[in-house]
Parts: C-alpha cells; structure tokens; sequence
C-alpha cells in the first residue's frame, strides 16, 4: 500500500470519527445553556464542575444525563450532600455558591433539576422554570434561595417532585400550586413562607406527602386536604395556623403520619383522629385544643407517636388506651387532666414526664391516688 493512499485511509478514518462524534455529542444550544449555567455557580472545593468541558455534554460532565436517542440534557442531578467517591474522597460534603441561572430554561428537554443542599446558592428561583414543558423533578432543598415560588409553577403538568425545603423563600403559595395535577411529594419546610394554605390543595389528587412544617402560614387547615385519597403524611407544624383541627381528616384511610404541633389550633380532637387504625403517628402539642380524650381506643390502634402535650385538655385518662394493640411514646403532659392513670399497658413502662403538669392526675408511674 502507498503513502498516499495510506494518508487517504488515516484521513478517512478521522473525519468518519469527527462525524460520530458530533453526532453523539449534545446539541450546541443545550451545551451554551450549560456553560451559562455553570458560570454562574462557584464550586471550590471538589471540581466537579471542571468536568463541564469539551464539546460533548453527554459524556463526562459531572451530574449531566442526555437522553440517548435525542442527545438533549434530560437530566441535572447535582448534590452537596452525596456518597459519590468525590465526596468521600476529599472527606467533606459540598458547598456550592452562585445563584441558578436562567439558562437553564433553554434546556427544553429537561425532565430532572436537582441543585441540592450546596448551602450556599442564592438569589431567586428563575419563574421561567416553569416553562419546562417535561419538568418531573424540582428539588432544590438545602440552599440559601430567597424570593418568592414562581407564579406559574402550576404550569408544570409533569411534576411530580416539589421539594423547596431549607431556603429563605418567602411571599403566599401562589395559586397555581394546586393544578399540579401529577405531583406525588410536596416539600416546602423551613422557609418564610406566609398566607394562607390554598382552600382547593385537595386538588393535589395524587399527593403522598405534604412537609409545610417551619413556616409562617397562617389561617385555617383546608378542610379539601381530606380529598387526596393517596396522602400519606401531612405535616403542618410550626406554623401560625388557626381554627379547629378538620373532622374529614380523621377518616382518611391512607393518612399515617400526621404532625399539627406548634401551631394555635383550638377546638377538640376530632375522634376519627385516634379511631382511624392507619394513623400510628400524631402529633397536636403545643397548641389550644380542649375538650375531653376521646376513649376510641381498641385493638386495631397502633400509635408509635401520640403526643398531646402543651394544650387545655380535661377530663381523665381513656381507659381504652389499655387496648390499643401498641402505644410507644406517649405525651399527655401539661394539660389540665385528673384522676387515675389506667394500669397495664402502656402505662405500666411510661416515665412520670408523659404525665407531668396536670391538674390531679394520680397512680403509677406518679404518686398514689
């Protein structure tokens, strides 16, 4: 074979593998929107963001999944807090500062956003997050983000994962929320959020979990909550909520954790509360719920958590509560309870705490009647 022709051979060969390549590689306007993306977030600790280099955002770039077929960036999945060898290796979590870019929005085929606790990350979410027509996963807990849940986030008909948890947002949930037709996980804790709770929430229909706790809502707990069928934990605690604890919750039959403390509920304890045999963990303490203990309790009860503490309540200790198939912790302490404490179980291995600061109670575990 002649050098010529051996040239010919190496030169074909190059530009058939400079045309593979770019034909895998991401498009140029998602590998832009990425670069934007990166220039305006510091990392500078591990490097994981000196991976996003090269021409082909698809292989290589740390956190970056494309999808196969398209080569579009379906997927960012960035953690600070993860058991990725990076992270193990340099014996740290990760800490990230910069805001999200609003590139981010030219990434049309995104299906997953996931910036998560980097600690330092400010600024506002970008509302035009919310153009993303096949968003599923938004979870940008754990950063320093400020300003208020885009307005039209209801437009995300794919989401499924809402979790804002561990920032500074602040301002109402913006109406739209509840057209959120697919979404499964709501997670909104420990920011300033205010207002009130949407009346219509229970249009959420496929909602498993609502975590609000650690806000500033204030008003009344939507009776309409009660029509998710598939919620399975709703917590509300540390709010400023107001008004009377909703009867229709005590009936819900996926409902299993429910915490309400810390909040100014006033009114008495729904009976369905302490009946419904799915509920095993409750919290309503520190709050102004009166009224007298519903004796409900029967072999179907099953409580790891029951916690009343800090309210007005009266009356004696449910001898039913003997019944209950399994109690674990139980809290009735400063209330305005009285007389004898019911033997056997679960009284018989409670601590005098669990009753502590009451009007006249008496009996094991405190003193005799």
């Amino acid at each position: 074979m002649g050098c010529l022709t051996r040239s010919f051979l190496v030169g074909a060969v190059a530009v058939l593998l400079a045309v593979a390549t770019a034909a895998n590689a991401c498009t140029p306007a998602d590998h832009s929107a990425l670069l934007d993306f990166k220039a305006a977030l510091n990392e500078p600790y591990l490097g994981i963001l000196n991976t996003w280099s090269g021409a082909d955002c698809c292989t290589n770039w740390y956190g970056v999944t494309c999808d196969p077929e398209t080569k579009r960036v379906a997927d960012i999945v960035l953690r600070g807090e993860s058991e990725d060898p990076i992270f193990e290796k340099a014996g740290r979590s990760g800490y990230m500062t910069g805001s999200i870019s609003p590139s981010v929005c030219h990434l049309d085929r995104l299906t997953t956003l996931v910036v998560a606790d980097w600690k330092g990350i400010s600024g506002e979410i970008p509302s035009c997050i919310a153009t993303l027509p096949h968003l599923r996963i938004l979870d940008l807990i754990g950063n320093k983000l400020s300003g208020q849940i885009p307005a039209d986030i209801g437009k995300l008909s794919h989401l499924t994962v809402l979790n804002l948890a561990d920032n500074q947002i602040s301002g109402h949930l913006p109406p739209s929320i509840v057209n959120l037709n697919s979404l499964m996980h709501l997670e909104l804790s420990n920011n300033k959020l205010t207002g009130e709770i949407p009346s219509d929430i229970g249009k959420l229909s496929m909602m498993s979990r609502a975590l609000l706790t650690r806000n500033e809502f204030t008003g009344s707990i939507p009776s309409s909550l009660a029509k998710i069928y598939r919620l399975a934990d709703l917590d509300l605690s540390m709010n400023q909520i107001t008004g009377s604890i909703p009867v229709q919750l005590g009936s819900m039959p996926v409902l299993s954790t429910l915490n309400l403390d810390s909040n100014q509920l006033t009114g008495q304890i729904p009976t369905g509360l302490l009946a419904n045999p799915g509920i095993n963990i409750l919290n309503l303490s520190r709050n102004s719920l009166e009224g007298n203990l519903p004796d409900v309790f029967n072999q179907r009860s099953y409580f790891t958590q029951i916690d009343l503490s800090y309210n007005n309540l009266r009356g004696s200790i449910p001898k039913s509560l003997s019944a209950a198939k399994f109690i674990g912790h139980l809290d009735l302490s400063h209330n305005h309870l009285c007389g004898p404490i019911p033997t056997g179980s679960p009284f018989d291995r409670l601590e005098a705490s669990s009753f502590a600061n009451n009007d006249c109670l008496c009996g094991m575990p405190l003193q005799t009647c």
